[in-house]
């Protein structure tokens, strides 16, 4: 088990002092067996007059933050110690049912997984479909983990991957077309694969440890990728971007249905259009041999 030590940067730069609304944060990674944060500190620079934690729907750590007063810039500084293992898709973990695509889901999950099955692309011409059939044999059946592997491995080797500034996520369908696509715009293609084969998916976002870069100046970044639900082992990591499978170097901040339920720093600011002048952000993830504490901390700053 490795301690990863995760810093996210995001400041805000204005002409003239502006008022903040209420700013909602998703920093903070999720627990489970294979990640569990040992320290969390949050600055944020003014120091709001409010902040409260929540869980949303998914069970995610959502922080919402108030403001009072009017400033030229706003900072938030997050930095999180977790503990990571490493977990790779093993086929006998796979129920025997599920091992052969296709399958059916056990009645009794199929409520709680209803919402991960449904599209969020119109494919009329049925794009997308047929390009998802061609993974399967003549007689429409698959091994289960080959299948989604090779479809992960297919979206890796075959599509360009490039950064993208622009907010939002490219449709599907278009990053089919053009081949190409950021991180998240690649795992909402393999998201709506796997959906239109009747799997359970679902949008993850977080960040992605570079091993090699733990001395440099990158050591990692904000990342995207999805899980699959296959029963016995359930949420499966798929990356398309990297072509990985499993949880390698990959913290999981926030899974969601769809990807605008998860964007890290989301608010208002109350100014005239020409005041805000630049946005930055900065994020290094890097192995830690420190001892940490095992209490959340939730700090604040009051300087830059």
């Amino acid at each position: 088990m490795t301690i990863l030590k995760v810093k996210h940067v995001t400041h805000y730069h204005y002409r003239q002092p502006v008022a903040f609304g209420v700013h909602r944060m998703m920093l903070r990674p999720i627990d489970s067996h294979d990640q569990r944060v040992l320290e969390s500190r949050l600055e944020i620079t003014p120091r709001p007059s409010n902040i409260q934690w929540a869980h949303d729907v998914f069970g995610n750590y959502v922080a919402t933050a108030r403001f009072s007063g009017r400033a030229e810039s706003l900072r938030f500084e997050n930095t999180v110690w977790l503990h990571h293992a490493a977990l790779d898709l093993v086929e006998s973990d796979v129920e025997d049912f599920a091992r052969t695509y296709p399958f059916s889901y056990c009645q009794e999950d199929l409520p709680d997984l209803a919402a991960f099955f449904e599209r969020q692309s119109p494919d009329g011409q049925h794009e997308l479909d047929n390009w998802v059939r061609a993974f399967l044999q003549a007689d429409g059946t698959a091994n289960t983990c080959a299948l989604l592997i090779a479809l992960n491995q297919t979206i890796k080797r075959t599509f360009t991957y490039v950064t993208r500034h622009e907010r939002g996520v490219q449709d599907p369908m278009l990053t089919l077309r053009r081949g190409s696509g950021s991180c998240r715009d690649l795992a909402v293609l393999l998201i709506e694969a796997a959906r239109s084969l009747g799997l359970a998916a679902r949008f993850v976002s977080g960040y992605l440890h570079v091993a090699d870069d733990d001395d440099g100046d990158i050591g990692g970044h904000m990342h995207a990728w999805a899980q699959v639900y296959l029963p016995g082992p359930g949420w499966i990591d798929f990356d398309p971007a990297s072509g990985v499978v499993g949880n390698r170097d990959l913290v999981r901040v926030a899974v969601v249905r769809t990807p605008s339920q998860a964007i890290p720093i989301q608010g208002t600011w109350i100014g005239f259009p020409s005041d805000h002048l630049e946005m930055r952000v900065k994020v290094r993830v890097s192995t830690d041999a420190h001892t940490r504490r095992s209490n959340p901390v939730l700090a604040y700053s009051e300087a830059i």
